[in-house]
Order: C-alpha cells, then sequence, then structure tokens
C-alpha cells in the first residue's frame, strides 16, 4: 500500500518511481529482465534495489546510501603551472610533453592529475 502512495506522489523525487516499480514488479514474480525492462533499468540496478529493500524495506528505497568523498582539487597555482609548462617547450630532446614529464615537472602525481 506504501509502495502505491509513493508512485501516486507527484512530489516524490523522480529516482524513487523505478525502484518503488522494481518492487512492485518483482512481488508479481516477473523474472528480472522483464522486471528491468518495464522498470527501464539495467538487471544490476533490479539486483541492487531487490537486495535494499529486501535489506532495509521501503526505507531503503527511499534513502540514498552514503558515498566517500571525492578527490580533492588541484590547487589553482598548480594548474596554472601546468597550464604555463604546455605552452613552453618541453625539456631534452623530446617534441612535446607527455603526461608523466608534465607531472614530473610539476611535482604531482599522475593519479592526482587524471
Amino acid at each position: 500500500m506504501r509502495l502505491a502512495a509513493i508512485l501516486g506522489d507527484r512530489n516524490r523525487p523522480l529516482k524513487h518511481v523505478p525502484r518503488v516499480k522494481i518492487v512492485l514488479l518483482s512481488a508479481e514474480r516477473l523474472p528480472v529482465l522483464e522486471v528491468a525492462h518495464r522498470a527501464g533499468v539495467s538487471r544490476p540496478a533490479v539486483w541492487r534495489w531487490q537486495m535494499r529493500y529486501a535489506g532495509q524495506g521501503v526505507e531503503g528505497l527511499l534513502r540514498d546510501k552514503t558515498r566517500k568523498p571525492g578527490r580533492a582539487r588541484l590547487p589553482t597555482a598548480t594548474v596554472a603551472r601546468v597550464l604555463a609548462l604546455t605552452c613552453s617547450e618541453p625539456p631534452g630532446a623530446v617534441t612535446h610533453w607527455t603526461g608523466r614529464a608534465m607531472v614530473k615537472a610539476v611535482g604531482i602525481s599522475v593519479e592526482v592529475w587524471t
């Protein structure tokens, strides 16, 4: 009953609709591929939301999991230095800057730059 009310509530976030549809269609014992097709999502998404509903109930469908924060941005001065080096001649007898040469010259790691 609560799931049907969520579908009918126009003030709900749009992301809740396919999640609720997955649960309702799964209750009809439809194959995962059919549920995915009708809900407009992938099969892994169907499995994810079935598991979340089984473990946390309706509240699990309505609340997103927290995520780890992303990487910190490079300081503006570092980005400006990279841009300035890009416009200059590369060191040695090479014709252009490579990513590895650039990060070595600036003093950052390849993982931070990519």
